[in-house]
């Protein structure tokens, strides 16, 4: 047997594919192979003429609970030229999402944290599953939601986004809709139906078009460019070199409280 895929991807028979984040074991946490799997996976479908929507969703009871803390402390103990590079791959592959020539649809099962809600953000439409929890909780670890910053600005707008985007606060499936992060809420039995309500339109579209109007809006919104990311990987890196991270991060792996 094949080693398994932190990153599964089906498609049916009406060119539905279904991205499903697979580490339930560590709640759909992000390190660098999934990372790489999901830029991989957004390249692959959005070349597929044959994938008409596609699906994210996750393995397990948390559909992402941001990046690996493993992965994270590894980056603090690496040399800049990795740091960068690592960085720079989780930046890619947020992009490569949100320019995904095909409907990106959100199944939020259930609870999402730091980079997890940068994954939504990229989602064209998310519908989350009633009781689940939300936060940008990385300033509780000394870091920040740097690389997914753009993107959770964007979906929220500004004054939204400054009520959750640096306190560190969660808050529930309800709120995150006021915030605009999802766009409904659905019980765990009626979650299938309401994400399929959300991909029928689509089965009767222009494909073509689909695609042209989804980069229309990208631009006439201001896509994401390379000075913007290339900003937000100088602040990720910059707060993995920071004393406060490594204090917050060892604090994590002690099972202790952070000393601020």
């Amino acid at each position: 047997m094949g080693e398994a895929r932190s990153v599964e991807v089906s498609v049916d028979e009406r060119g539905v594919a279904r991205l499903m984040l697979n580490r339930p074991d560590v709640h759909n946490a992000m390190d660098a192979p999934m990372i790489a799997e999901l830029a991989a996976a957004a390249a692959r479908l959005g070349r597929d003429p044959a994938v008409r929507v596609v699906v994210l969703t996750g393995a397990g009871a948390s559909f992402c609970a941001g990046g690996d803390l493993g992965w994270m402390k590894a980056q603090m103990e690496a040399d800049a030229p990795t740091r960068a590079r690592e960085a720079r791959a989780l930046a890619e592959m947020l992009g490569a999402l949100d320019a995904l020539p095909k409907p990106l649809i959100g199944r939020i099962q259930g609870q999402a944290f730091g980079g997890g809600v940068g994954l939504m953000s990229v989602c064209d439409v998310a519908i989350g599953v009633t009781g689940a929890r939300f936060g940008l909780t990385e300033v509780r670890l000394g870091l920040i939601p740097a690389t997914i910053g753009p993107y959770v600005v964007a979906r929220m707008g500004t004054a939204r986004a400054r009520r959750v985007f640096f306190s560190g606060r969660r808050f529930d499936a309800e709120e995150a809709v006021a915030l605009g992060l999802l766009a409904g809420v659905a019980s765990e039995d009626g979650l299938d139906a309401a994400v399929e309500a959300e991909i029928a339109p689509y089965l009767a579209a222009a494909p073509g078009a689909v695609a042209e109007g989804k980069a229309l809006v990208a631009a006439l919104g201001g896509s994401v460019g390379e000075a913007e990311v290339s900003a937000t990987i100088d602040a990720l890196v910059r707060r993995w070199e920071s004393a406060e991270a490594a204090r917050g991060i060892a604090a994590f792996f002690d099972k202790r409280k952070p000393d601020w």
